[in-house]
């Protein structure tokens, strides 16, 4: 399936690209432990249905003769999974890059799909989870500015074992004290796979961003509220070959005008025109790229790319991220791809970006539909 009128360059897709040189994916990602795989009943998440978000009357207050402050809603941070039909996966469409079903292996009725290095990875069992991670922090206010964090996680992972328990996704967005919630889709379960699912479809991100409105009103307990996350600004992390759905969610998703920025961890493998292409239409966000040995080629081109748009670049993360900012960080080699989530130019990076986007002057557009001035970053 073409889109814009060119095909991908199939090298540049993860799902079907020729391993690289250096490392095996073997080497880069150990193998887990069983205790690693297989979390206790006490650590795993309950899926979620609607009828769990539904409003619950407040405990009864006893009688006193004190005068009393008014009665204050608690809540504790939320962490659970939402099965969302919008999500990756399950996806029987087309291979963007060959214009080929992307289960393209058949066993008796079982499909799957065969990557580029020839190996097969079955729809039942890698490509069949539409759950979503979702966080809402317990400070969390529907009512003021806030911005949705869009995490698509790289290979290997569940969202369980990796997303919240090893990278800690949900503990940085806490932590960084914005007014801001969750959304981490399952891509490939547990496979040395990036494709994007849904997410290769023209609006695919807009659907999911959309449904999504609707199960945070639910979470938060305040259905109405749905209009105003329908239009939250977005940040979109991408972490390795989470690359490929954050490039084609701002190419084709429907609604990269309220991407407010997109970070990278190690994740510049490829689709460097989508990139380059939001960069330059979106001078009121900001763009992050860390990165390490292993992508240091690929970024060092995009940089190249983007100098001859005329678009500044800094390799300053020591700063706020005013509205325009573009950073490159290269990080030191003792740094490792596989904890880069929680370790990269600092401890817990997600947290720093959404810390550092709150804190610039002239502010990242928090709140959607309001003006921004576009601010630049200083030359490398």
């Amino acid at each position: 399936m073409a889109q814009c009128g060119q095909t991908p360059d199939p090298a540049a897709l993860a799902a079907n690209a020729a391993p690289a040189q250096g490392p095996t994916f073997e080497e880069r990602f150990p193998a887990p432990e069983f205790r690693d795989r297989f979390p206790s009943v006490g650590e795993s998440l309950p899926l979620r249905t609607p009828a769990d978000f539904a409003p619950k009357p407040p405990p009864p207050r006893l009688a006193s003769l004190e005068p009393q402050e008014p009665a204050r809603r608690l809540r504790e941070d939320l962490t659970t999974l939402v099965s969302m039909k919008s999500s990756a996966f399950p996806y029987f469409g087309d291979n963007p890059a060959s214009d080929a079903p992307f289960l393209n292996v058949s066993n008796g009725e079982r499909r799957g799909h065969r990557s580029f290095s020839g190996r097969v990875y079955w729809q039942d069992q890698t490509y069949n989870d539409n759950r979503v991670l979702v966080h809402v922090p317990e400070a969390f206010d529907a009512r003021k500015p806030g911005v949705i964090v869009v995490f698509f996680h790289g290979n290997g992972a569940t969202l369980e074992r990796d997303v919240r328990d090893r990278q800690m996704v949900p503990q940085q967005i806490t932590a960084s004290g914005v007014n801001a919630v969750l959304l981490a889709p399952q891509m490939a379960v547990d496979a040395a796979d990036s494709s994007a699912g849904k997410f290769w479809q023209p609006g695919g991100f807009k659907r999911f961003m959309d449904e999504a409105a609707t199960n945070l009103a639910r979470l938060t307990g305040n259905p109405a509220s749905a209009r105003t996350f329908a239009s939250m600004p977005i940040v979109i992390v991408g972490y390795s070959g989470g690359f490929l759905p954050a490039a084609w969610s701002l190419e084709v998703g429907g609604i990269s005008e309220r991407v407010r920025g997109v970070v990278l961890l190690d994740a510049v493998y490829g689709q460097l025109d989508k990139f380059a292409g939001w960069i330059e239409r979106n001078r009121s966000g900001f763009f992050v790229s860390s990165y390490t040995r292993y992508t240091a080629r690929h970024d060092r081109e995009l940089m190249t790319m983007l100098r001859s748009r005329n678009i500044e670049i800094s390799d300053d993360m020591d700063r706020p991220l005013r509205p325009g900012s573009v950073v490159f960080v290269e990080t030191d080699e003792g740094i490792t791809h596989r904890d880069y989530v929680t370790q990269a130019w600092t401890r817990h990076p997600i947290r720093d970006v959404l810390t550092k986007m709150a804190a610039a002057q002239p502010p990242i557009r928090i709140a959607a539909g309001a003006s921004s001035t576009v601010g630049g970053s200083s030359s490398r």
